[in-house]
């Protein structure tokens, strides 16, 4: 993550968020201004009043309430799309503690190395991020609130994203380096391993003694629910998972045969890309695995092909029925195979009142997992099957395509990256626990 381009909050946030801020704005208009009518002698009800704000740990002398968890939690929920059921409340609460205690952590230790992060700053990442969502900052804030969370808590972790950047640079990565040594060694395995196949992995790991391993694997049985359902692996990963990687979401690189457990090794080639596992017992504890791609090793992937791709979409009426939806879409599919060519598209959109779409830059890796084959067995000119539902059927049809480049040898300054992301990587984890034992925190 760099947050020259944008805070990881951003990243982890912008394109649900997209989707979520544009339903809550079905309009609203704000209360009529006016006296407040309040009693004159003021009696709370109830221990815990709404807006008091009770300390749940106090890091070197920071205090972090339940209300900076409650809005945290909103933020990653509310932009992750994740639905928690209610045995994993607290445990989701505790995991956004410790994460809030982290970040408390590397913000103080920015200030005692005179790291400052000016208010400045911070405003202009918010500022950035409100307006890759089509928003001013006024009205972003007005969202946050409306979801349960709050301009500040968005802002501090703005903060501590700044603040961990800057005290890595000084005290991590200067110490980082890679030999011209290494990456020659690497490359010599590379070339030996040349049309092998690795495959990009990411993990979610949790430690389990024989007493609790029975309630350990239902609670991962559940993330795994979850995320096949459509939540965010990232997300859970780092909420969830004890490994090493939860930091960089679960990510565990590009992963060759035997650099897994067995248990884990065994299962790759097996995995479809996008698949999850069930949670899989292992030293330790339990992990679940999501092959996130696969490729053969210096071996031009097809999937970088670039495709000229034309889109004909037609809106089904209300109260079709499913067979009625299935008989116009095989309809559809012949029609835009007897299209003859990319260059009739237009006269055919428009005897068929379709909407029609165009993209000279698809990379076939970037499309959905079903199309993707799909697409790459397809000659010029010819169409998908329709595909869609019940209001819209689309079609795709191939006008032209750019096959990638043939890999003639490793890159160095690819690898030579890389190596250094790692080694940084297991430093900045191992500086972090140092910070955290050196750390005063008091729970309340």
């Amino acid at each position: 993550m760099k947050l020259g381009r944008l805070a990881r909050a951003a990243i982890l946030l912008i394109a649900p968020m997209l989707s979520a801020l544009a339903a809550a704005q079905g309009g609203g208009q704000p209360p009529p201004a006016g006296p407040l009518n309040l009693p004159g002698s003021v009696q709370f009800v109830g221990q815990q009043e709404p807006g008091v704000r009770k300390a749940t740990a106090i890091v070197n002398g920071d205090v972090i309430t339940g209300s900076d968890i409650d809005h945290r939690m909103a933020l990653i929920i509310v932009s992750n799309q994740i639905q928690l059921p209610p045995e994993e409340i607290e445990r989701f609460r505790a995991q956004v503690l410790r994460n809030l205690i982290d970040e408390s952590i590397q913000i103080y230790n920015a200030g005692l190395q005179e790291l400052t992060i000016e208010d400045r700053e911070v405003n202009q990442y918010y500022e950035r991020f409100a307006a890759n969502l089509r928003q001013t900052p006024q009205s972003f804030s007005t969202y946050l609130r409306s979801i349960g969370s709050s301009e500040r808590s968005m802002k501090r972790q703005i903060r501590g994203e700044l603040a961990w950047q800057r005290l890595q640079r000084r005290n991590v990565e200067i110490f980082v380096s890679v030999g011209e040594d290494e990456v020659r060694e690497v490359m010599r395995n590379l070339e030996s391993k040349r049309g092998t196949t690795e495959w990009h992995v990411a993990e979610i790991f949790m430690s389990a003694t024989p007493e609790t391993a029975a309630e350990v694997q239902a609670n991962m049985a559940r993330i795994t629910q979850q995320i096949r359902a459509g939540a965010s692996f990232p997300a859970y990963a780092r909420q969830y998972s004890e490994a090493t990687t939860a930091a960089r979401g679960g990510d565990l690189g590009w992963i060759q045969a035997g650099q897994l457990p067995p248990e884990l090794d065994l299962l790759l080639p097996q995995m479809p890309v996008g698949a999850v596992t069930d949670p899989i017992p292992n030293s330790g504890g339990f992990s679940i695995i999501m092959l996130a791609d696969k490729r053969q090793i210096l071996v031009a992937d097809p999937r970088d092909a670039v495709l000229s791709l034309m889109q004909l979409t037609i809106a089904l009426p209300a109260g079709t029925t499913p067979a009625q939806a299935e008989a116009r879409a095989e309809q559809f599919g012949r029609e835009a195979q007897a299209m003859g060519s990319c260059g009739n598209a237009q006269a055919t959109a428009t005897r068929l009142g379709a909407e029609l779409l165009s993209n000279d830059q698809a990379v076939v890796r970037s499309l959905p997992n079903a199309l993707q084959q799909m697409l790459l067995g397809l000659s010029v000119g010819q169409a998908t099957p329709a595909f869609g539902s019940q209001e819209r059927i689309s079609v795709l049809v191939l006008c032209g395509r750019d096959d990638p480049a043939p890999v003639s040898a490793p890159n160095p300054v690819t690898i030579e990256r890389e190596m250094t992301e790692r080694r940084v990587a297991a430093r900045a984890q191992r500086y972090l626990r140092d910070l955290r034992r050196d750390a005063v925190i008091d729970y309340r």
